[in-house]
């Protein structure tokens, strides 16, 4: 199996949504069992406020945010495992701290569907024997690198950003339509007005790309998507493009201001004639795995797909 474990003690980060009570109790009972083992527990010094730990649970202090494209190892220094409780918003700020420390990540699911989740709720004991045990493996999920130019025509950069999911830009009032065109490696593909533009990974398939009537695509593929949200056009139909393309989003400069949004956590205005470029990131997300089950079953589990009448292929 695959770990990042060091020599001598071991230890075990923990992000948990405080503002859960089932997240409360879940910290609780994971804290408990690895302690038993004789692994170390490291959380973040505001987090332990509202956690019940005992007193050899090490409490950090969570350093100034790194550059995106930075890989700093910071609080997640010397651990082997980033545990994290809650749901898809919870597990998306568990990726950051990963994606910035390079440790592994296992996203117990405290949410609805939680498709970056390894574990539900009750399987906290066998979460914590795997751990014990080291019985997990580590896959990693492409992420995006993304570049904001103030003007297409200047190539000016004002915003460096990444994502696991996806980088939308969107348009900022209610009211009106963003006007955009949209570029694959460096040809123009189309230009329309819409509620905005969904660029994703194959990670990011199953959330706002899918929401948005973007195809699914199953992990072990390389690829980009780029899916256009309520377009008023005869071509905006979803793409999947090479995993090395460069996929562009400008906002014409007679429209009204956009955002763009990664991952929905982190946003900056993109002001009329700016332009988005999103290409696959450098850096990758480390997913620790408890299950080899096939992706088409976590689809089939996680969405509650209707299969009732399959009989498989015959023997």
């Amino acid at each position: 199996m695959t770990t990042n474990a060091d020599a001598g003690t071991r230890t075990v980060f923990l992000l948990a949504h405080t503002g859960r009570r089932a997240a409360i109790r879940s910290a609780e009972l994971v804290v408990q069992g690895l302690l038993a083992h004789g692994i170390g527990v490291r959380v973040l010094a505001q987090e332990a406020k509202d956690l019940p730990l005992p007193d050899q649970v090490e409490r950090v202090e969570k350093p100034d945010t790194p550059q995106p494209l930075e890989a700093k190892r910071g609080v997640l220094d010397g651990c082997e495992l980033l545990i994290v409780l809650g749901g898809d918003g919870s597990l998306l700020r568990g990726a950051e701290f990963a994606r910035a420390s390079g440790v592994p990540m296992l996203g117990v699911n405290l949410g609805r569907v939680g498709f970056l989740a390894e574990a539900e709720r009750d399987d906290l004991d066998q979460v914590v024997s795997r751990v014990v045990a080291r019985s997990y493996e580590v896959e990693e999920r492409m992420t995006l690198d993304v570049v904001v130019r103030a003007d297409a025509g200047t190539g000016h950069v004002v915003h460096t950003d990444w994502a696991l999911n996806e980088a939308t830009v969107e348009k900022a009032a209610r009211e009106r339509m963003l006007e955009v065109v949209t570029e694959v490696d460096g040809r123009p593909v189309s230009a329309f007005g819409c509620d905005g533009v969904v660029c994703a990974t194959p990670t990011g398939s199953t959330a706002y790309a899918f929401s948005a009537g973007g195809p699914v695509v199953w992990p072990e593929v390389a690829a980009l998507l780029m899916v256009p949200i309520s377009a008023h056009a005869l071509f905006a139909k979803p793409l999947v493009t090479a995993p090395d393309s460069v996929l562009a989003v400008e906002v014409r400069r007679h429209t009204g201001h956009g955002v763009l949004w990664c991952d929905g956590r982190r946003s900056i205005e993109l002001p009329a004639g700016a332009r988005v470029e999103v290409r696959r990131g450098a850096v990758p997300v480390r997913l620790a795995r408890l299950h080899r089950a096939p992706f088409t079953d976590r689809l089939v589990a996680k969405f509650a797909l209707p299969v009732a009448g399959w009989r498989g292929a015959p023997h």
